[in-house]
């Protein structure tokens, strides 16, 4: 798998947000806890302590005013805990 497509994109909601120094991040389904370290790492410059990762299933949804239900696909999560005094700032302007 190539490295850049390890970490799709980051997850800010309140939840996630919640606990200081934890992070989470929508990943590819193929990608490993240690692919996920080493593209956390390299992008954003931290040093990783901890990466939980989960399936998380996909809702059903209504499909364009119809009477029919389909589902949107299932995606990996990963929650990446850094090292104490370590943060990732998501809303810096590039």
């Amino acid at each position: 798998m190539r490295i850049n497509n390890v970490i799709k994109k980051p997850i800010v909601t309140e939840k996630s947000l919640r606990n200081p120094g934890e992070y989470a991040f929508m990943v590819n389904m193929q990608a490993s806890k240690g692919a996920v370290v080493n593209e956390v790492e390299r992008t954003y410059g931290v040093d990783v302590m901890d990466v939980h990762t989960m399936i998380v299933r996909g809702k059903k949804r209504r499909i364009a005013k119809t009477s029919r239900f389909g589902n949107s696909g299932n995606w990996k999560k990963a929650i990446v805990k850094l090292k104490e005094g370590q943060t990732i700032d998501l809303f810096a302007e590039k």
